[in-house]
């Protein structure tokens, strides 16, 4: 194993992409098929709405990641800004990944809350894949690049 060159991270908004999801779910960074009986759990524990951006909160969300990023001295490689989820290629900067997200999403929160948002905006947590080499961290930014 290489040295850790950068991560993609992914993390979604509040209610959308549950566990059990049709579209696949991952947890602690094993991608799992979908599970109808988990599924339905998990939509017992959602205690709001769905949380979606719209195209306005998506650009809000966008500029103030990559104005922190900058301003921590982070680089981000790729960024893509979905109304349910967020994928993020950063690249290494010897900070703990955890204390990256909860940076990034603390701040689109306090951003979105400026505007129309109120309450819990993601959910807990986010999934993270390391990029050791030049090939898996192109692959994670033309991933991430095509979600634009």
């Amino acid at each position: 194993m290489g040295k850790t060159l950068g991560y993609m991270v992914t993390f979604t908004t509040y209610g959308t992409w549950l566990q059990g999801d049709k579209r696949g779910w991952v947890k602690k960074g094993t991608i799992h098929e979908e599970n109808a009986e988990l599924r339905k759990a998990s939509e017992g524990q959602v205690k709001k709405e769905p949380v979606k951006l719209g195209r306005e909160e998506k650009k809000i969300v966008r500029e103030v990641i990559c104005r922190k990023a900058e301003a921590l001295g982070g680089k981000i490689f790729a960024i893509s800004v979905s109304s349910n989820h967020v994928h993020i290629v950063l690249g290494y900067s010897g900070r703990p990944i955890e204390e990256m997200v909860r940076i990034y999403k603390n701040t689109a929160s306090a951003a979105l809350k400026e505007s129309k948002f109120k309450g819990r905006i993601w959910t807990k947590g986010y999934d993270k894949r390391f990029c050791f080499d030049k090939n898996s961290l192109t692959a994670r930014i033309k991933y991430v690049e095509g979600h634009r």
